[in-house]
């Protein structure tokens, strides 16, 4: 089974702030990380950022978390990677 992906209103508003080319590539990286999510290595974060995990798609960040239980991941922000982390 698959994982399934939720995107919180924060990462919707970020991924509709974006042009529409780098919103096609994110979603489809997005794509390529719950198909394959158990074969790929996640990018911990810390500090403030704890419990998340990163994912990138050129200079841009994906920051999301994963509950293995529901397989499901959240996509909590999206954005530049100058700007994501703050």
């Amino acid at each position: 089974m698959s994982y399934k992906v939720q995107f919180t209103d924060i990462a919707r508003t970020d991924l509709k702030n974006l042009t529409s080319k780098v919103q096609e590539r994110i979603l489809k990286k997005v794509c390529w990380l719950v198909d394959n999510f158990e074969a790929v290595p996640h990018l911990t974060l810390t500090g403030e950022f704890s419990g998340l995990f990163k994912l990138r798609v050129g200079d841009y960040r994906v920051l999301y978390a994963a509950d293995n239980q529901t397989k499901t991941v959240v996509i909590r922000r999206v954005g530049h990677r100058r700007d994501v982390y703050r």
